[in-house]
């Protein structure tokens, strides 16, 4: 209610008197009450009279209301002990003007007077508010602060010129209403209406109000008066009206419905100012100012224009330096849950309060999501991503993009929007909580792909999304894009690679006596694979070969090479039957050579011929091309190092003659070869990477089998940058 709002509590017919009397003019304090006649009580009070008296609870007998506001007559005495303007309104009567002091510090509530604030002077006016014959008797009483004059020995000549002052500081009108009466007509105007307007008392009741205006008043605030009064509201408009003599003014106009105790409107109060000359001011000064104002256009415009282009460089600056950093970060990763992480912290919250990242497949189906909230709220992020993909109709922004490849803007979200997107209550109260007032979602596409949707959300308004966003958005979502298919390939490239190098490698024949496991990884960290391999022969007389090796390269060719070094290794043993192995390593060579097979490769190969007795150890022969050594982990646990034989790598001298060595193999214990990706380590040579693989077997359960050995002897290495081979063989 503003400036009108009261302090009203009481019975049904007190709350009759709830009209809600705006204040005329912001600059003139104008405090009103009304006053119930019959209990001679205050049962309204506005803001400004609230000024006056404090917050004094409602209804208050009019003397009470007095004191506590500490009015007194212009001698200092307690109006209650006086003829009370206020007793005088309360009893019926009109006030047509009395001067009253406004003394603080007399008020009759302790914190008012505490305040000692210096005295007022006010000049009161009341009249009656209800009709003859009405059941409920109000008076409306006004009080307008003015300047006091200055001491005069003559009473009355100092009442006079309080009532000039008054008539000066004020051209405040009051008018009453009837509206049941057919076309509302007034029925009391008080003498400033008169005077202000030209039209007598009798010239003025019985006609609606209307007759003050002209041809050049506003029809568009005829209309919001007339919509008011219809919908008895109470309203402040300034019109320009017209004097009965034909003179144009302005007037200020604010009217409030008046409802008895049954709540049925009886009248409606008005109040009026003649506003002219601050009009005219204030056009005048508008007039005054519009010169320098189109001088100083030019001067603004250009500023404007110089400061434009210094937003629209410094916006295009940090537009490149994201899109560079974009493009260092996206493509510094081949992992697509890492790509996705760092996609996200681009956006949040530089971009937007949380980000939605939603991945298809060539069909359109979900394959994956991804998000992340400036707050935060991993686990709310996780239930609205379940229920996003299981709710995703054709109106929500995703399918829409993903559908028309074109980025989807909503600078606000209506509800009905958001009714046709999320169907699904749950997922609406949802977004709710992780905030959605503004969204933006750009699809992910690279060479004529769509890969998915980019979803950027705002909280609130204070983050609206537009145009200059979209722009934005599409060019990080198409180098993301074209990140995230170099990721596909690679795991593409890196499947077909992998696949054909483990369909390559053997599966290890069941041999009586001997229980083995082999363990292939390829590299995490490249989409390369290696010509790492492993084999295991049962030879025509029972013996048992075992070989390892790496061809050098890391590529398709390098593991379709080791496949051909393998099956010469496997046709060489198979042949020789109790050959020497070193001897046996050695033709491998010349072929390889000779038939331009592969190029360099280690290789270790042994053979293990069975015990001639129970409890008799196995013996193994065992020849090595500049492979790392075998480990011998005993039954104990202990482990040995099998060294002491090398040679040159396959591949460098067809001529070199290989050496080979004859070692013990005790029952029960087990042969671990691996290849050199399981020992090589950024700032280790290769004896630590060796010890590391000693320790780790020892620390191994005694009983552990091939199966567990070989997990012991890869441990958790998720940075590896080499494919690995292993193979673990136990003897009975």
């Amino acid at each position: 209610m503003g400036a009108a709002e009261a302090v009203v509590t009481g019975s049904d017919s007190e709350r009759g008197a709830q009209a809600a009397l705006p204040g005329v003019l912001s600059d003139v304090p104008v405090a009103v009450l009304v006053i119930d006649q019959a209990a001679g009580t205050v049962t309204y009070a506005n803001a400004a009279a609230n000024e006056l008296a404090g917050n004094i609870g409602l209804p208050v007998p009019v003397d009470t209301w007095g004191a506590s506001a500490g009015l007194t007559d212009l001698g200092g005495a307690p109006l209650e002990d006086t003829g009370s303007p206020l007793s005088l309104v309360a009893a019926g009567r009109p006030v047509a003007g009395e001067a009253v002091r406004l003394s603080p510090r007399r008020s009759s509530d302790e914190s008012r007077a505490a305040e000692a604030e210096p005295d007022q002077v006010l000049w009161v006016t009341g009249f009656p508010l209800s009709q003859d014959g009405s059941e409920q008797r109000l008076s409306l009483v006004v009080f307008l602060q003015i300047d006091e004059p200055g001491a005069s020995d003559d009473p009355d000549a100092q009442l006079q010129a309080l009532r000039e002052r008054a008539v000066i500081a004020t051209d405040i009108a009051f008018t009453i209403t009837d509206p049941r009466q057919e076309d509302d007509p007034l029925v009391w105007v008080n003498p400033s209406f008169s005077r202000i307007s030209g039209y007598s008392y009798e010239e003025s009741v019985g006609r609606n109000c209307r007759f003050l205006q002209g041809p050049a008043t506003d029809p568009d605030s005829v209309d919001q008066l007339r919509k008011s009064l219809q919908g008895r509201q109470p309203v402040t408009t300034t019109l320009l009206n017209y004097r009965k003599d034909g003179t144009a003014f302005w007037n200020q106009l604010s009217i409030t419905p008046v409802f008895d105790g049954e709540g049925e409107l009886v009248s409606f109060v008005g109040v009026q100012t003649d506003v002219t000359e601050r009009v005219r001011v204030e056009d005048d000064r508008r007039a005054a100012f519009a010169a320098e104002r189109a001088a100083r256009r030019d001067a603004e415009q250009a500023h404007a224009a110089a400061d434009a282009a210094r937003v629209q460089a410094e916006r295009a600056q940090s537009r490149l330096a994201l899109m560079a950093e974009a493009t260092s970060t996206l493509s510094a990763t081949l992992d697509m849950d890492d790509l996705l992480g760092r996609l996200a912290s681009l956006c949040v919250p530089l971009l937007a309060d949380w980000v939605f990242i939603t991945l298809v497949d060539e069909n359109g189906a979900v394959t994956g999501t991804s998000a992340s909230h400036r707050r935060g709220l991993d686990e709310e992020l996780g239930r609205f991503a379940a229920l996003r993909v299981a709710d995703l109709p054709e109106a929500a922004p995703i399918r829409q993009v993903l559908t028309s490849k074109e980025p989807v803007l909503l600078p606000e979200i209506p509800p009905e929007v958001m009714v046709a997107a999320a169907p699904d209550p749950a997922l609406r109260a949802l977004m709710a909580e992780l905030g959605t007032s503004s969204q933006l979602t750009v699809p992910l596409v690279a060479r004529r792909r769509t890969l998915g949707a980019l979803t950027l959300v705002a909280e609130s308004q204070a983050r609206r999304f537009g145009a200059d966003d979209v722009d934005l958005a599409r060019d990080l979502s198409r180098r993301a894009a074209m990140a995230m298919d170099n990721v596909r390939l690679y795991q593409q490239e890196h499947t077909v690679a992998e696949t054909l190098q483990r369909s390559l490698l053997p599966e290890l024949p069941t041999i009586p006596g001997v229980t083995a496991a082999a363990q292939y990884l390829s590299a995490s960290s490249s989409a390369e694979v290696g010509g790492d391999f492993y084999d295991m022969l049962h030879l025509p007389d029972g013996s048992v070969g075992i070989a390892i090796g790496d061809v050098v390269g890391h590529d398709v060719a390098a593991a379709a090479a080791m496949g051909h070094l393998r099956g010469l290794l496997r046709a060489c043993a198979w042949d020789a039957g109790e050959g020497d192995t070193g001897e046996i390593l050695g033709r491998v060579d010349r072929l390889v050579q000779g038939l331009h097979v592969a190029p360099m490769a280690t290789m270790l190969y042994g053979r293990a011929v069975r015990p001639t007795g129970p409890g008799e150890p196995w013996r193994m022969q065992l020849a090595n091309a500049g492979h790392p050594p075998l480990l011998l982990r005993h039954v104990d646990g202990s482990v040995e190092m099998l060294d002491g034989i090398t040679g040159l790598l396959i591949g460098v001298d067809a001529t070199h003659v290989r050496a080979s060595r004859e070692v013990a193999i005790p029952p029960g214990s087990t042969l671990v070869a691996y290849t050199d990706g399981l020992i090589e380590r950024p700032g280790e040579d290769l004896d630590q990477g060796i010890a590391s693989l000693v320790s780790r077997l020892r620390t191994a359960p005694v009983d552990a089998s091939p199966v567990e050995l070989c997990v012991h002897a890869v441990g958790p290495h998720p940075d590896r940058r080499d494919d690995v081979a292993v193979i673990a063989v136990q003897f009975a």
